[in-house]
């Protein structure tokens, strides 16, 4: 989990600070959530993607954790 803060919102996000959260498995990224300049809040999981309503750091953290067990607990 990186979270970094910026001098500037990174469009087309609002917010000043860019993050990303990955779960790797064997070299592969299985689970993802990311801001980058662009693309906006979305995520990885597995090999779609799709937008995330992003609603605070503390529900981005427990949203990934909780994509993450679900994962574990299918594969």
């Amino acid at each position: 989990m990186v979270v970094w803060r910026l001098p500037e919102p990174a469009p087309p996000c609002a917010r000043l600070f860019k993050y990303r959260l990955v779960y790797v498995v064997e070299g592969e990224r299985v689970i993802g959530f990311d801001n980058e300049r662009g693309n906006g809040d979305h995520s990885h999981i597995g090999g779609e993607e799709r937008p995330y309503a992003f609603a605070g750091l503390d529900r981005l953290i427990e949203d990934f954790i909780a994509e993450v067990e679900r994962w574990n607990s299918a594969h």
